[in-house]
């Protein structure tokens, strides 16, 4: 009798749970409602599933929140509570509003300056285009406010709406700070109006904190410097502070997970121990792509996962079916061509870098990809579904 075959690869499904709050037993919540779900929806896990919760739910369970206060008491003790020089924001009401609301709380006087044309992560101020119309060298012009008006006047954010450069203007001014714009892209344009400088770039912190230091600043600090302890009982993060927070109202925020290494082994076991199934599980936030038309690539958090099992770690070790079919098997055709893949897929080598046949696939990190598959799957907004399960990653054309 022929064997059945399998006509389905990767699963991705968004699985409903209740609202979470603090103090939650979470890995029990989510290994039940994944349960649950399979029960209900009639499915069955398999070893190397993938369940993903998204860091939102691991942080309210944690209760990992901190107000304007404490954000701007950190800010004052760190930075000295006068002249401040805040550079590279992201543009985004919900993940820098309100720290900037604290940090100007924590400073007499807030100089902002914004990189041109767009953010870190993609959202802009500008159009390459209208740079190269007004004359502009991005790479080495520093534009005041009033020069930056006066070659672009008002430049609205293309989804939101929102002139962030007024925007941010006025939240210093309404925490009681006196506020300077600027423009400008090196790093070291800052210190002619500051010498004490928090930078709040998230992928090139590093780069910009030894560029800065390198120049004779004063104090440089990150946002990851900020909050990396309790504040007056405060949440914190110990390795990212204020990096990877949300908005929560307009005096708080919700901080990137604390340590949680603990609650994927925990969700693990449970599932184990319930079904005899060897699953994976990580946590995970924003995505790692880039939106075709709005130019934004969406990672606003300093990693795509806090935390994940240990057979999450590594890249996909994958050969490009069309490159064998294309060469390597270009004269065969049906179940010739279909055994000659999978033979060549099961004797594949460990490591297949450097390997034509592996040219095109993807050598990113299993956590990363995974993890951008589970956003997009998620969703931000009402789907309620904030944990992901992912069956059949691991698969290929001979399973």
């Amino acid at each position: 009798m022929k064997t059945k075959e399998r006509r389905v690869g990767t699963v991705s499904r968004g699985i409903r749970c209740p609202i979470i709050r603090q103090g939650d037993d979470l890995a029990k919540i989510v290994a039940d409602s994944v349960l649950e779900a399979a029960e209900y929806e009639g499915f069955a896990l398999s070893d190397r599933d993938v369940i993903a919760m998204t860091e939102s739910i691991v942080a309210r369970a944690q209760g990992n929140y901190a107000s304007v206060d404490a954000i701007a008491k950190d800010v004052k003790e760190k930075l000295g509570g006068e002249t401040v020089g805040v550079i590279f924001p992201i543009l985004s009401r919900n993940r820098f509003a309100i720290c900037l609301r604290g940090i100007a709380k924590g400073a007499k006087k807030v100089v902002l300056m914004l990189s041109y044309p767009s953010d870190e992560v993609g959202n802009a101020l500008l159009t390459y285009d209208q740079i190269d119309e007004a004359g502009v060298n991005p790479y080495s012009d520093v534009l005041t406010l009033a020069r930056y008006r006066e070659l672009f006047g008002e430049n609205k954010h293309e989804f939101t709406g929102v002139d962030y450069v007024d925007y941010y203007g006025n939240l210093v001014r309404e925490m009681g700070a006196e506020v300077e714009i600027i423009f400008a892209n090196n790093p070291k344009a800052i210190l002619p109006y500051a010498d004490c400088v928090l930078t709040c770039d998230i992928h090139t912190r590093a780069r910009t904190k030894r560029i800065l230091k390198a120049a004779g600043a004063k104090i440089v600090c990150g946002l990851d410097d900020i909050l990396t302890a309790p504040v007056d009982g405060s949440g914190c993060n110990e390795r990212y502070g204020l990096l990877g927070s949300n908005k929560s109202t307009e005096d708080s925020i919700k901080l990137f997970p604390r340590e949680c290494k603990d609650l994927v082994l925990d969700v693990q076991k449970r599932i184990l121990d319930a079904t005899g199934k060897h699953v994976e599980v990580m946590v995970y936030g924003d995505g790692a792509f880039k939106d075709p038309q709005g130019k934004i690539w969406e990672l606003a958090d300093p990693v795509v996962s806090p935390a994940f099992t240990d057979g999450l770690i590594g890249t996909p070790n994958e050969l490009k079916l069309k490159y064998l079919a294309d060469n390597d098997y270009k004269d065969l055709s049906g179940e010739a061509l279909k055994e000659a893949i999978s033979k060549s897929i099961r004797e594949k080598e460990s490591n297949l870098v450097g390997n034509m046949a592996s040219q095109g696939t993807t050598p990113r990190q299993l956590t990363d990809l995974i993890g951008s598959l589970c956003d997009l799957t998620s969703g931000s907004g009402d789907k309620g579904t904030p944990v992901v399960l992912v069956q059949g990653y691991f698969d290929n054309y001979t399973t």
